[in-house]
């Protein structure tokens, strides 16, 4: 049985959901005032392999992602490029889109932008104002009042510790008033925008209605985004909100954390210039999703290797598409026993390394249709968690062979002329199609 575990709780729950043979799943999207970077990677590649996984057990999934296209940020950069906030919005989300497609990223079943609900919003912040949880400050802005909500700070564990719930300067701002030409919406107080934190309430409340199985993001997330979603939702509709919270843990490099305001950030499409999307996605994998990942290129470089392994293996038979079936199947029933633990990938992926020895071990015996039994497991394993899609596309091979076979010749005589660095180049482009050269016995 799927077990979860859940941040409110700090243990691990067995999953059971709201509807039977359904699941209802939100994500905490991109806020596209910038490129997107390898946080939002790891976060997109793990709640991927979380969506379908559920799918692979037999669920009915309504995944939720919305996108932030109205912000202080956004207005910002607006600003500095001189251009007008949805010609950089849609600029950004066409280059997340871009990114997420080379990641190999499933399409969401919806996502929302912030700015086409903005109805929804101001319906609510009444309802908060007419029942006394939230109230219009002097300044034009309405804000929410965290004493009005028991459970603050349960999510983010302050509640009762050194956090005072009951000062005012907490209360978090649900409606901006714009300033003087800045884009705005009427509302019933005045021209303004919308607050970060209710934009997700308000599209939860849409789409899942009272309450969702599972609500995803980031750990930077926790406080105080979700604590404050957290609070505007019970509130509003008088119920439990989420049943499993899920946190990818940060990214750090050279010792400090990954972060834009220290200017340590690097962006997915530097990193796909480098590696193929499988590289990328099995380095992100390998680690479990509340933990930290200590993030340098060598651990990148370890990671193309094992896959590397894995398209040789899958180069021994040829019917990717072919039925096969994982009942009864040892390496399948342990891959499945790990990730029914809270998606336990580092060791899914273990049992992907070990399929991959025993294939290599009797394609070396010479005992043919055994690896090719094996390899084919590796292949519906691998794509449970999203890999191999570029190498089940035969047409992208097909149309490619020309040059395959160009670039492979060039290399050859690179080789044969010492030509260290050229051959380097010549191979990684030849793994961004999806081939993978063998040079010395495995």
């Amino acid at each position: 049985m799927l077990k979860i575990f859940n941040t409110l709780t700090r243990k691990k729950k067995i999953f059971k959901s709201i509807k039977k043979n359904k699941v209802f799943m939100y994500v905490c999207g991109i806020t596209v005032y910038d490129f997107c970077h390898i946080g939002h990677a790891r976060t997109f590649i793990f709640f991927d392999v979380v969506y379908r996984y559920l799918k692979h057990l037999g669920y009915s999934v309504k995944y939720v992602r919305n996108i932030t296209d109205i912000d202080d940020k956004i207005i910002k950069k607006s600003q500095l490029k001189k251009i007008s906030i949805k010609h950089l919005t849609q600029k950004i989300i066409h280059k997340m889109n871009l990114d997420f497609t080379f990641l190999g990223l499933l399409k969401p079943t919806f996502e929302p932008l912030a700015t086409n609900h903005i109805q929804e919003i101001i319906d609510i912040i009444y309802f908060f104002i007419k029942n006394k949880f939230a109230y219009v400050h002097s300044n034009g802005d309405v804000f929410f009042s965290i004493k009005s909500y028991k459970n603050y700070g349960e999510l983010c564990r302050k509640k009762n510790k050194n956090f005072n719930i009951f000062i005012q300067e907490n209360d978090f701002v649900l409606w901006k008033k714009s300033k003087l030409g800045e884009y705005f919406w009427n509302s019933p107080w005045g021209n303004g925008r919308p607050g970060w934190h209710i934009e997700c309430s308000a599209i939860n409340n849409k789409y899942f209605k009272k309450n969702l199985d599972i609500h995803g993001g980031g750990n930077d997330l926790i406080f105080p985004h979700h604590e404050n979603e957290r609070a505007q939702s019970e509130c509003l509709n008088n119920s439990n909100f989420v049943n499993y919270w899920m946190h990818t843990g940060m990214i750090i490099f050279k010792n400090k954390k990954m972060s834009k305001s220290i200017g340590n950030t690097f962006l997915i499409k530097d990193l796909k210039k480098i590696f193929n999307s499988d590289t990328i996605r099995y380095y992100f994998l390998s680690t479990n999703y509340r933990h930290p990942i200590y993030y340098n290129l060598k651990n990148i470089k370890k990671s193309e290797k094992i896959v590397k392994k894995f398209y040789f293996c899958l180069n021994i038979f040829k019917n990717h598409k072919e039925s096969f079936c994982l009942k009864n199947s040892y390496y399948y029933n342990f891959f499945k026993k790990y990730m029914n633990d809270s998606f336990n990938t580092p060791l899914a992926l273990l049992i992907l390394q070990k399929l991959s020895k025993k294939i290599i071990f009797f394609y070396r015996e010479k005992k043919i249709k055994e690896s090719e039994f094996l390899s084919k497991e590796l292949f519906f394993l691998g794509q449970i968690l999203g890999f191999f899609s570029k190498y089940s596309n035969k047409n992208i091979l097909t149309k490619s062979k020309k040059k395959i076979k160009n670039l492979i010749k060039k290399r050859k005589k690179a080789r044969k002329l010492k030509l260290w660095t050229e051959s380097d180049i010549l191979r990684k482009k030849l793994i961004k199609l999806g081939v993978f050269i063998q040079d010395k016995k495995i």
